[in-house]
């Protein structure tokens, strides 16, 4: 499988969800991959870092153009902690864990941000922090997206072999018949 074009479908995806989503300058977004599936294997059965490190570059420009933070889920073998950097960590009072994920002890996709972040941290949670989310290969990433999780309808469907969902964040109804409710947050 050519790089080059997983890279170029990671960039084509995240400019839609970008849109859709309505995520802006320091939002954080949620992505978890699995490059098994990417290269069209059983998830967890073939990772690849050269898979993850493409889809990485396609993302990287696009999360700094628009000043979005990237939370880089592992795998459950790590129980979905997450790679930050610690400014993130920071921000969100999350909780620091002791783990430096590997290929097939975290995924690819984590090792990978691991890897290229300034000042990588690893939490055990982001506490539904996250505005926006991408599962790349059902991997789910939609504990991690703040209530109420609404799927985006995308028209980029695949990376590589992988199938993709995205999804993002609305706030919660409140209120009863009479409420009235801000449209542009729908």
């Amino acid at each position: 499988m050519a790089m080059e074009s997983v890279k170029q479908e990671a960039a084509t995806l995240l400019a839609e969800v970008i849109e859709l989503s309505k995520i802006k300058k320091g939002d954080l977004l949620v992505v978890g991959c699995s490059s098994s599936e990417v290269l069209g294997k059983r998830i967890g059965t073939g990772s690849s870092v050269e898979a993850a490190e493409a889809i990485y570059a396609g993302f990287a420009p696009l999360l700094e153009e628009h000043g979005i933070a990237l939370a880089a889920q592992c795998c459950e073998h790590l129980n979905r902690a997450l790679v930050v950097e610690r400014s993130t960590m920071e921000k969100y009072g999350l909780t620091q864990v002791n783990v430096i994920p590997q290929p097939k002890a975290g995924g690819s996709f984590a090792t990978t941000a691991y890897k290229m972040f300034k000042d990588p941290v690893v939490v055990e949670s982001v506490e539904q922090k996250a505005v926006a989310g991408i599962d790349i290969g059902g991997v789910m990433i939609g504990m991690h997206v703040m209530p109420v999780v609404v799927p985006l309808k995308i028209t980029q469907r695949r990376i590589g072999e992988a199938v993709i969902t995205a999804a993002r964040r609305r706030p919660k109804y409140v209120g009863g018949i009479r409420a009235v409710y801000d449209e542009t947050l729908e």
